[in-house]
């Protein structure tokens, strides 16, 4: 299937509602998608020892939280990158020699100049489609990736929470490379065996009932504030399904009618 304008797209959902699934099946079903993965850049940025990845590390090494000014700056970098935002002509994306002597200071480090929606207006071309992994997490994050690109359509994923607790229960994971099958559905070609290598697969050990609540109220607790967000902004779609079989479909359906 072809879009024939950008899609900007989150997905949010609690955990184990399938969201790596769906942003497979759309990359599968929408070849001009991409994936960009929060985490993916913060590790190759660390890897390759840019300057942004240096200052990233030294704050990890320091025990504390890479800051959201961070994240920012290495989205927008990749954005730049790719081609999907024009690079700022203002200030490049370096940070300062002063800055990256002291591994405390990116706690409290400040853009001096923030790129904007008017500075760096995004790519209305299809290529320029991907869907975002990992950050925002909070509404103060979707707040401040707004002033870096305007997200135009933010799917909040949906499952009764009776058909969440039987996926987790049944839930079993390569852990090397991350792939996760299911009992009920999904399951491995060779029961207990990863498609891939033919290792073993292994439970998580937080896939228990008790963990799995206790992270699913933490997840309530902060994604509320982020959906009334992107509702304000007139982006937020809501799908519901018990499985990803029967959500995919409403899924690329949207994706169609709104980019297609």
């Amino acid at each position: 299937m072809k879009l024939s304008r950008a899609a900007r797209i989150i997905l949010i959902g609690a955990p184990g509602v399938g969201k790596g699934t769906q942003t497979a099946r759309l990359l599968e079903k929408f070849p001009q998608l991409s994936a960009i993965s929060s985490g993916d850049l913060l590790r190759e940025n660390v890897r390759a020892r840019t300057p942004l990845g240096i200052k990233a590390e030294s704050v990890m090494r320091a025990g504390a939280l890479v800051p959201d000014t961070l994240m920012l700056r290495l989205i927008h970098n990749e954005l730049s990158t790719r081609g999907y935002l024009p690079r700022p002509h203002s200030s490049p994306f370096t940070l300062s020699s002063t800055s990256l002597s002291d591994p405390l200071s990116a706690t409290s480090f400040v853009d001096p100049c923030p790129p904007t929606p008017s500075d760096a207006p995004p790519s209305p071309f299809p290529a320029a489609s991907f869907i975002l992994d990992g950050f925002p997490r909070t509404a103060p994050q979707a707040t401040r990736l707004a002033s870096t690109v305007s997200m135009n359509l933010v799917i909040h994923l949906h499952t009764p929470l009776p058909a969440l607790l039987a996926r987790i229960r049944e839930r079993w994971v390569h852990a090397p490379s991350g792939r996760v099958y299911n009992s009920s559905f999904n399951r491995p070609q060779v029961d207990g065996r990863d498609d891939v290598t033919g290792e073993p697969l292994t439970r998580r050990d937080d896939d228990d009932e008790a963990t799995y609540l206790e992270r699913l109220n933490a997840f309530e607790k902060v994604s509320g504030p982020l959906l009334a967000f992107y509702e304000g902004r007139g982006v937020l779609w809501r799908v519901e399904g018990e499985t990803s079989d029967e959500i995919t479909p409403k899924v690329v359906e949207e994706v169609v009618r709104r980019f297609g």
